[in-house]
């Protein structure tokens, strides 16, 4: 279900350019036109680059949350899993990404379509990670 990417060990400084004034995703508002300086994503999207690794999500059962087909995810193997978060889990051998709900002992999509799957010892289910941040692409040309 999922394509996991190599982990990050490495920092590589990727420095973009970080606008001083937000962005309304309402009514428009005059732009300010000055830059406050610049944002190395490793540093906002990667608190612990050795236990972080990446995926890539396939699929439609987790697009209420907001993670559509073919999204970039920024897993944490070194986060504690809590009641909601939205993990990586292994289940039989294969890779799914899903909401965990520890009080009703199952993994839960995003997408009612598609049923709970129970965590039991039976199950084989193992969380890698927790999803920290996901990366979209929402423009479809390039």
């Amino acid at each position: 279900m999922f394509q996991l990417l190599r982990p990050l060990i490495r920092k590589v400084p990727v420095a973009l350019t970080l606008f001083g004034s937000t962005v309304a995703a309402g009514f428009p508002s005059p732009a300010d036109d000055y830059i406050e300086g610049s944002l190395d994503l490793n540093e906002h999207l990667i608190r612990r680059p050795s236990a972080t690794f990446l995926a890539k999500a396939r699929g439609t059962s987790m697009r209420k949350a907001g993670i559509l087909d073919g999204a970039l995810l920024i897993v944490d193997r070194s986060v504690e899993a809590r009641q909601d978060n939205i993990v990586i889990a292994a289940v039989n051998g294969e890779l799914t990404c899903k909401y965990l709900d520890i009080r009703g002992k199952c993994l839960v999509s995003g997408n009612g379509r598609f049923p709970p799957i129970l965590i039991n010892e039976e199950a084989g289910v193992q969380v890698l990670g927790v999803v920290m941040h996901v990366i979209n692409r929402t423009c479809t040309r390039s």
